[in-house]
């Protein structure tokens, strides 16, 4: 057993079997391990780590932003990321399927799907924005360089002059125009052609986010085009993303070094990378810049979307997830830093041309992806290329995120209903699924969209994921059993979780997730666009979505106690915390010492007699459940295209 184990640490299959096996034929698994280490990659890594990291890092002291990063990294990130993804592999089940560790708290894996179905919502349209940019770079002259076209108003000042050559005395009266303003987005005095490219021909942007006016229908067009390539891509399940990911997950990194290499060649980009990274080191002293990091390794690797979960449940169960966590994690923040570089290079030559500081062209988010950015492009020589390159990697760092979120809800689904017919039409969940995030994705295509927009980025997934990640260490930690854990873990890999990850697990990380709670309260500020202040009728919607996915937890808490057997509370609630019977491996071979089949008997003769003739009839049933779907899954095409044959492994190998 010991050698098998081994062996399975060395490639994430089981010793003798073909590489392109599947181990769990009737649910799949990946084709290697690369494609699963790939899309984790690409989940992680998304438009956060070009539009949030760098304007973090330079705002809270520049290198100085770097220690506490790292230390957070290592305190939290890697030990959260280790522990979700040995949750997934061990019971090979989705978000919803691995809460048989403990059924009371399933309602934390409804918790993940609400988060994920919010994001998945937003983040695609922020992705067909970007579709829509990469369309209209396809031109000679890039639509946002000059100030003459119908959107422009008399407040529009450009940064190229004719023949695409700066304007001196131009950039001069910028130069006194934009003096003590901060932010691109926030100038009132000039406006950039980008910025009123975007504000009053891409967005068209109304009054109030109330007003929603009319859909702008090429965006709707992009967000249709968006949807179709994210379902294209998942049609066959983590069969089809997991060679897709080949390309999406690796190019990016090929553009950002195309982009790099053109931007530290600019005058003025080593100024740029130098306000980027100059510590600042009297700010390691302050609360914020701690905050800040904690909460940008906790959101940067998606820990509680529930997608590495879902991610986790299609390896092979010996696969070594322990140094999977370790290689993405540490891709992911190296991503950040590398993003910094190519970000801040390019800015400090606009910067440079415009004769002012870095800091009044740093922006992030949509203002640094689709007003600055852009800005910065039509003083390049043949900017279409570069903002062709640009947005086709915002694409695909959007889309690796995307597939992700689409396979957590689609894969949730599929493991709770767990029938053949849903098995084998996994295809018409996924593009149910799709569907349904495209229309529902709609409203934030009208002119009020990006108000919208902001609003389920700022509270749908903001708190309500780290009191999901708390109760999550909280279960798994104290309620189901720190030893118990470290056993399962044990068994899956081959050998304990190291001894730090252990401390992590059981203290720390739970510390740090509470630190960034207090921290998100205490710092919170009602949300706000350029000048534009959201009413209180709209900031109680973005609280209502923020607790519509915690508030799942004590529901079906209490839901779970009221349905579980006892004469008393305290006995009901002993039971709905108990791990149910199916929690466990999935494949029989791999059900060895307290889950062998055996100890499922033992099991219910330990339970109080009320509970004995219910387990005992469950557990019939179970059996029987069972040997039908083997029966059937000797015939039925599954859903990720490869027909499942004879070549179940043998339980007694």
């Amino acid at each position: 057993m010991e050698e098998k184990q081994f062996a399975g640490i060395l490639n994430g299959a089981v010793p003798g079997e073909p590489v392109k096996k599947d181990e769990n034929s009737r649910r799949g698994n990946w084709g290697n391990q690369i494609e699963f280490v790939l899309t984790s990659v690409g989940y992680a890594v998304g438009l956060g780590n070009v539009w949030r990291f760098p304007y973090l890092c330079y705002r809270n002291g520049g290198g100085a932003f770097m220690l506490p990063y790292f230390i957070m990294l290592v305190f939290c990130g890697i030990p959260l990321f280790f522990l979700e993804l040995s949750f997934g592999q061990f019971a090979s089940l989705g978000c919803l399927g691995v809460w048989k560790i403990s059924p009371m708290f399933k309602g934390v894996g409804y918790g993940m799907m609400v988060v994920s179905t919010y994001i998945g919502i937003y983040y695609n349209v922020v992705i067909c924005i970007a579709f829509y940019y990469f369309f209209m770079s396809m031109t000679n002259l890039l639509p946002w360089t000059y100030c003459n076209n119908p959107w422009n108003t008399a407040d529009c000042s450009g940064v190229v002059g004719s023949g695409h050559q700066l304007n001196a005395s131009l950039a001069n009266a910028t130069t006194s125009l934009v003096a003590g303003v901060s932010e691109v987005v926030n100038r009132t005095k000039r406006t950039s052609p980008s910025e009123e490219y975007w504000k009053h021909y891409v967005l068209n942007i109304s009054d109030d986010i109330g007003n929603f006016g009319e859909v702008r229908l090429p965006i709707l067009g992009c967000l249709a085009v968006s949807w179709c390539v994210v379902f294209l891509c998942l049609i066959k399940g983590v069969k089809s993303s997991g060679k897709v990911v080949y390309f999406t997950a690796t190019f990016p990194y090929v553009v950002l070094t195309i982009l790099f290499i053109r931007g530290i060649t600019l005058d003025g980009a080593i100024n740029g990378i130098k306000y980027y990274l100059t510590p600042q080191w009297q700010k390691v002293l302050d609360a914020k810049v701690w905050g800040d990091a904690a909460s940008q390794i906790f959101y940067s690797l998606g820990c509680a979307w529930g997608g590495l979960i879902t991610m986790a449940s299609y390896n092979k169960f010996h696969n070594n997830c322990f140094r999977d966590s370790i290689i993405i994690s540490i891709t992911n923040c190296a991503t950040s830093v590398y993003a910094g570089f190519v970000i801040f290079s390019i800015l400090g030559f606009m910067a440079h041309h415009l004769n002012v500081p870095v800091s009044e062209v740093a922006d992030h988010g949509p203002g640094l992806a689709f007003v600055a950015y852009p800005e910065a492009l039509t003083l390049l020589p043949i900017s279409p290329l570069w903002s062709l390159l640009f947005f086709f990697m915002l694409i695909l760092l959007g889309l690796g995120t995307q597939f992700c979120l689409l396979e957590t809800l689609v894969t949730a689904v599929v493991d709770e209903i767990g029938t053949d017919w849903i098995i084998r039409h996994k295809t018409i969940v996924t593009l149910t699924v799709a569907i349904a995030g495209f229309l529902l994705g709609v409203p934030l295509t009208t002119q009020a969209g990006i108000y919208w927009l902001l609003l389920m980025d700022n509270y749908a997934a903001s708190f309500s994921l780290v009191i999901i990640s708390c109760i999550m260490c909280i279960c798994i930690m104290y309620i189901y059993g720190h030893r118990n854990y470290f056993k399962d873990v044990e068994m899956m890999l081959g050998f304990p979780p190291p001894l730090f990850f252990k401390v992590c697990w059981r203290f720390i990380s739970p510390v740090i997730i509470s630190f960034i709670l207090i921290f998100t309260v205490i710092q919170y500020k009602p949300i706000t666009y350029n000048d534009y202040v959201y009413p209180g009728w709209s900031l109680a919607i973005g609280f209502a979505m923020a607790l519509s996915s915690v508030i799942c937890i004590p529901i079906y808490a209490l839901y779970k106690i009221s349905r579980s057997p006892g004469a008393t509370f305290r006995e009901r609630l002993k039971n709905a915390c108990r791990s149910h019977p199916k929690w466990g491996p999935a494949l029989q071979e791999h059900r060895t010492g307290r889950y062998a089949p055996m100890a499922s008997e033992d099991t219910v003769e330990a339970r109080p007699l009320k509970e004995k003739e219910e387990l005992k009839e469950e557990l019939k049933e179970e059996e029987k459940e069972k040997e039908r779907k083997d029966e059937i899954s000797l015939t039925i095409q599954g859903s990720n295209g490869s027909t499942n044959t004879h070549n179940n492994p043998n339980p007694s190998a």
